[in-house]
């Protein structure tokens, strides 16, 4: 497909496509909600040590779907609020609080531009942003400038996400067969979810952004965060050829001053 949607064109596109998904994702195994509610973490090992102790911690986590690793924060003695633009992703997330007895879990359903209004500019110890998140918003310093604002001073962000330099690289892992400098819309018309690509599915149309690290970095540090680390992963969700080590996934801590 050619053609761009609007602003308002590419937000309801995406909303409708993770509304369709929710269904897909609570009854597939990928997301194995028994093996959740029955005690399964979704957090991943660096997660835990470069986040840190979060026992008494307010926690926010952006674009949090049906929130699995909000939940997983708040097992960890975190008191959590998960925000998602899908209102029956943040439906799913909310009955799963009461299923684990998540008391001090909430969730708020909202665009995550919007998040500083819905969240009647509530500041945050951790402000946490999980994987294949980015991808869906065109303006990373709006998102930076947004995050900062929701975290308190002291506090601090943490973003664990999909390399984009793995995301060029064709199966063989030794390829590009995309543009990493790429900044247009990129717009895909496909059926199905990433949890099961054969599951029929109406809402197809998706919008889509490459933002580099440099971008992500830079927007952070302007929107006044300091950067604290910035780590690279070959693990993630590629499958390269044995033997080939590739940046797959990345993850950074930024700071805001007392």
């Amino acid at each position: 497909m050619t053609t761009t949607p609007g602003t308002a064109d590419w937000r309801a596109a995406n909303r409708a496509n993770w509304d369709e998904r929710v269904p897909i994702h609570v009854a597939g195994p990928f997301y194995d909600l028994p093996g959740f509610v029955a005690g399964k973490d979704t957090l991943r090992d660096f997660e835990l040590v470069e986040v840190g102790d979060v026992n008494g911690k307010a926690l926010l986590h952006l674009q949090c779907h049906i929130g699995l690793d909000t939940l997983s924060w708040a097992r960890r003695g975190a008191t959590v609020t998960g925000l998602d633009f899908s209102a029956p992703a943040v439906d799913v997330a909310g009955d799963l609080a009461a299923q684990i007895g998540a008391t001090t879990a909430r969730f708020v359903t909202a665009d995550v531009y919007d998040a500083v209004r819905a969240l009647d500019a509530q500041t945050f110890d951790i402000v946490y942003t999980g994987f294949g998140a980015l991808c869906w918003l065109p303006d990373i310093a709006r998102w930076a400038q947004t995050a900062a604002a929701l975290v308190a001073p002291g506090g601090f962000l943490y973003l664990a996400e999909f390399h984009p330099f793995a995301d060029v690289l064709a199966e063989d892992g030794r390829t590009a067969e995309s543009d990493y400098f790429q900044r247009d819309p990129i717009v895909v018309d496909a059926p199905g979810t990433y949890t099961d690509r054969s599951a029929p599915t109406t809402a197809s149309l998706t919008v889509e952004w490459r933002h580099g690290i440099g971008d992500v970095v830079s927007a952070l540090t302007a929107a006044g965060l300091r950067l604290e680390f910035l780590h690279e992963h070959n693990r993630g969700h590629f499958r390269f050829p044995a033997g080939l080590h590739v940046p797959q996934v990345y993850s950074l801590r930024a700071a805001k001053p007392r």
